[in-house]
């Protein structure tokens, strides 16, 4: 005879494998890699420093 199964387990076994696979496939798809996150912030920064220096200085908006 084979082993006994909760059903309930291996329902959520399923499930969990599911939701990894899942979450693999968006990394891939939607996910950057840290020197990408890190380059735009940096030109992210440099952006709003230059617009910054070109603010004038009465300019309250």
């Amino acid at each position: 005879m084979g082993e006994i199964v909760s059903l309930g387990k291996a329902r959520k076994a399923k499930a969990l494998a599911e939701r990894r696979e899942t979450a693999a496939e968006n990394r891939v798809r939607f996910g950057r890699t840290k020197a990408e996150r890190t380059a735009q912030s940096a030109e992210t920064d440099r952006t709003e420093r230059r617009l910054e220096g070109h603010r004038r200085e009465g300019d309250e908006s």
